[in-house]
């Protein structure tokens, strides 16, 4: 059961556990209290950084980074992310477990997953340019951590981590988002927040405060609820339930409480709110947080090809069975209720393409597929087809060639799968179900209902099947007590067949019988006074009433599509019900007589926003019909019904009988010969009005269709060009990014050693010289100056073009002898001046001890001379023992 959290005491020193217990817990068991994993790219090392920066000691927490690093490159950001941070930073080897407070960084040119807290190495399965490793791992992080796991998306290019970031949510981990206008690549986290997956948004510094937030209220133990938050009568979550049907119009109380409770506690996690009742308090009036956890309660995680095991018996079997059913070709039908952004539905139209391409059948098959889901917001993606090119992780590249094209650093699905799926926003329980279907993939949806709705939701199904129909439900899912109605298939795939025959023999419970009786216990609202009292309502309004049910005209309003709003009298004269599913539209009800000049006339109406009268029309059989005139008006006024149509229909008064001349017909013939005669006057009307727009229509489309065609050969052989090395370079550019900040780091300490060893040379007060190997200045100290008349733009001269104070001629003499032995040379020199130096000469030695040129120090000793009253002469000098280093 789920339990409140108790406050604890927390500190707000730096360097002080958050939550003290939870700390001690995790260090003294050697498991860290979540894993944060964190995806970068370019710019991600200056991110990373700032992120360190407020990550406090003790935090109990682990952190593993995943960046996009040259594989070819030793990359050197152990070095430089361990100066930001006093945790322990390690470069992942194989079977590395992870402890709490320590930073580790994926190793160049590997994958890298987890499995019961323990990273494991990759060799990468796609080539370079192509990978993806910030998705492999959330996903791996995701599965193995759960509710523990942790995502942080910082600054990159392209879409990597999107993927991972929605197993990320479905398992209900965390996921914040640097911002993107504080990122230097704004790439990633875009994508992220798109996409609906980020929680937290916040700059890289903050980032790390706001998970040691979410981690103090977050519960220590995951387990589904019955009761929960100190709400033992469900109340609370009565309340919330409410408020979301109220701000969404949908119903929540049919989803099993465990998972709602899960969604609440996170939410009161990321928000810190100590209680079920406090939350209530920020739902109701928080429209923007009630919208979230409307989001989060639907879980949209979806991906293409989604359990591979599964979509290879869908092709293998799956789909060739229900293509033999049919020999003679047809139709097939398929519904995906729960299709959130649209990738199973996508799926199934490409593995059906590739089935037929293999099996090529000699019957005509084609595929329509109804994809339905609660969120309009995902619904409206789902239509667009556009994905992020971090779906090359699940979709291979032939598919991707065959069925996609690249689009704005993205893939958008082509026309020829786009056209095979319908997708329509649908509520599952309340609204009507797609009939005679022939596949219905319904995964990982019921896993989320009651079991009671479940129970009503598989004879549903049974029913929309067609005999012999295939039901594929997700890996976690079974048909429990209806066994009756469909046969399992042999596999752990959970692909179903509907049963022929049922024992059963109660009727199905269809969605608003299901409504209906779920909402049994509600009170019925009262009906209101002035209807139950005839006397209430005054007698104008029952007048207008009665006169308007019996001699106003029949009429109807429609929106601009024709769809009807309301209908006003009797219309059972010109509207009939169209067989098949119903379809309240004005076209499709139109009877035998009325569709065809109707529809011409009310395409005019709406075009022009004016109105329009047809008289005379025929409408109904020879026997029943008569003759009607309909006015249709485009509506301006007003203001609430600006943009709809009225139709108003008036039977055409019979007319007066004559005695018919010599010579003329009678009767009915006379009478089916004028409308007949009006028929083909009104057709040849409407006809002449289509020719003219045909022929207008046609000419400014050959105009542009040439257009097109030129610059479309022009489009087509530039981005062949451009694609066959687009994903490479953003590649390589993302990992120079790396390497270019790496050597910038590099550059910042040579400059400060540099800076280091000039201060370190001028304190000692040693005139110092350096020469290379062909005696040129390389670098002097400032007191060498008052020997050598030196100034910095002498550097790169030869010594012996200067002037110096020394009576020592053969100074460069000497300095090539010891580059050539390798010996140094000590000799005692006077000066013009009177002051004497001893001049040491060595050899300069580099890091990798090579002989790099000679270093001259000049010490005076000019006061020791004095005190000894040594006796000027000529130059002194001592060799010493030679080196053990050849050059």
């Amino acid at each position: 059961m789920y339990h409140q959290p108790a406050m604890r005491k927390t500190s707000t020193t730096p360097g002080t556990p958050a939550t003290l217990s939870d700390t001690q817990a995790a260090l003294s068991s050697g498991t860290p209290r979540a894993i944060v994993g964190i995806g970068a790219s370019a710019g991600g090392l200056e991110a990373l950084e700032l992120f360190l920066s407020g990550v406090p000691a003790g935090s109990g927490l682990a952190y593993v980074v995943v960046q996009h690093l040259d594989p070819v490159h030793k990359s050197i950001m152990v070095e430089l992310l361990q100066r930001s941070t006093a945790m322990p930073v390690v470069e992942v080897t194989d079977r590395l477990r992870v402890e709490p407070d320590h930073l580790y960084i994926i190793a160049p040119d590997r994958d890298l997953s987890i499995l019961h807290g323990v990273l494991h190495l990759l060799e990468p399965a796609a080539p370079r340019g192509l990978r993806l490793p910030i998705d492999f791992f959330l996903r791996s992080l995701a599965a193995d951590q759960q509710a523990n796991s942790i995502a942080v998306i910082l600054s990159g290019m392209g879409a990597d981590g999107s993927l991972g970031l929605r197993a990320i949510k479905e398992n209900a981990g965390a996921v914040f988002v640097q911002d993107p206008d504080s990122a230097k690549f704004d790439g990633m986290p875009r994508s992220a927040i798109d996409g609906g997956l980020a929680d937290v948004v916040a700059p890289a510094e903050e980032l790390a405060s706001r998970i040691l937030d979410y981690r103090r209220h977050a519960p220590l133990q995951v387990a589904p609820p019955e009761l929960s938050f100190s709400d033992p009568d469900g109340s609370a979550l009565e309340k919330i339930v409410l408020t979301l049907r109220a701000q969404s119009g949908h119903d929540f109380s049919f989803y099993k409480k465990s998972t709602i409770y899960r969604r609440i506690e996170r939410r009161m996690s990321l928000h810190q709110l100590a209680s079920i009742a406090d939350y209530v308090r920020y739902v109701r009036y928080n429209a923007h947080e009630a919208q979230l956890l409307f989001k989060e309660l639907l879980i949209g995680v979806t991906s293409f090809f989604r359990d591979p095991a599964v979509w290879e018996q869908i092709e293998s079997e799956a789909i060739p069975a229900l293509l033999a059913a049919h020999p003679q070709g047809a139709t097939l039908r398929a519904w995906t209720p729960a299709c959130s952004t649209g990738e199973e539905a996508y799926s199934l139209a490409m593995a059906f393409r590739d089935t037929i391409e293999r099996i090529k059948p000699e019957a005509r098959f084609t595929l329509q597929i109804f994809a339905t889901d609660l969120d309009s917001d995902a619904i409206d993606r789902a239509r667009a087809g556009e994905f992020p090119d971090s779906i090359a992780a699940d979709v291979s590249q032939a598919r991707l060639r065959r069925y996609f094209v690249e689009r704005d650093g993205g893939y958008r699905v082509c026309k020829e799968i786009r056209e095979m799926v319908t997708f329509a926003p649908q509520n599952l329980v309340m609204d009507p179900p797609f009939t005679k279907l022939d596949l219905l993939t319904c995964r990982n949806l019921l896993i989320y209902l009651e079991a009671d709705l479940q129970k009503k939701l598989l004879p549903l199904f049974h029913y929309s099947l067609r005999p012999g129909g295939i039901l594929v439900l997700g890996s976690a899912e079974t048909v429990g007590a209806a066994s009756d109605l469909f046969t399992a298939w042999p596999g752990k795939t959970r692909i179903y067949q509907r049963r022929e025959s049922s024992p059963r023999t109660e009727p199905v419970d269809f969605p608003a019988t299901i409504y209906g009786r779920a909402r049994k216990g509600l009170a019925e609202p009262a009906a209101p006074a002035s209807l139950a009292q005839p006397g209430g309502s005054s007698v104008q309004t029952l007048i207008d009433s009665l006169l308007q049910q019996r001699f106003s005209p029949a009429a109807v309003l429609t929106t601009d599509k024709g769809d009807l709003i309301y209908i006003s009298g009797k219309t059972g004269k010109y509207l009939e019900p169209a067989a098949g599913k119903a379809n309240l539209n004005v076209f499709a009800m139109a009877r035998e007589g009325l569709a065809g000049a109707l529809n011409e006339v009310f395409a005019r109406v709406v075009r022009e926003q004016g109105s329009q009268v047809l008289r005379g029309l025929r409408v109904g059989s020879n026997d029943g019909a008569l003759l009607v005139n309909v006015e249709v008006h485009s509506l301006q006024e007003p203001a609430p019904l600006r943009g709809m149509v009225l139709i108003v229909f008036s039977d055409q008064p019979a007319a007066r009988a004559k005695t018919p001349r010599k010579g003329q017909l009678a009767g009915a013939e006379a009478e089916r010969m004028d409308a007949m005669t009006q028929e083909i006057a009104q057709s040849r009307e409407e006809l002449q009005r289509a020719r003219e727009e045909m022929q207008t229509s046609q000419e400014e489309l050959k105009s542009t269709n040439e257009e097109l065609q030129s610059t479309n050969e022009e489009l087509q052989s530039t981005n062949e060009e451009l694609t066959t090395s687009k994903e490479e370079m953003q590649s390589m550019n993302e990992e120079l990014q790396t390497v270019n900040h790496e050597l910038s780091a590099t550059v910042d300490e040579l400059s400060q050693a540099s800076d280091d060893m000039k201060n370190l040379l001028n304190s000692t007060d040693i005139a110092t010289l350096f020469l290379d190997d062909d005696m040129r200045i390389r670098r002097f100290t400032n007191r060498i100056t008052g020997i050598i008349k030196l100034i910095p733009s002498d550097a790169g001269r030869p010594v012996t073009d200067l002037v110096s104070t020394l009576d020592y001629p053969s100074l460069a003499e000497d300095a090539r002898e010891v580059l050539r032995s390798l010996v140094f040379r000590e000799v005692q020199v006077s000066a013009l001046d009177g002051r004497w130096f001893t001049v040491r000469i060595m050899p300069y030695r580099t890091q990798d001890n090579r002989i790099d040129g000679v270093v001259i120090t000049f010490i005076d000793i000019s006061v020791s001379k004095k005190r000894w009253n040594a006796p000027c002469g000529s130059a002194t000098s001592a060799f010493a023992s030679p080196s053990n280093t050849r050059r």
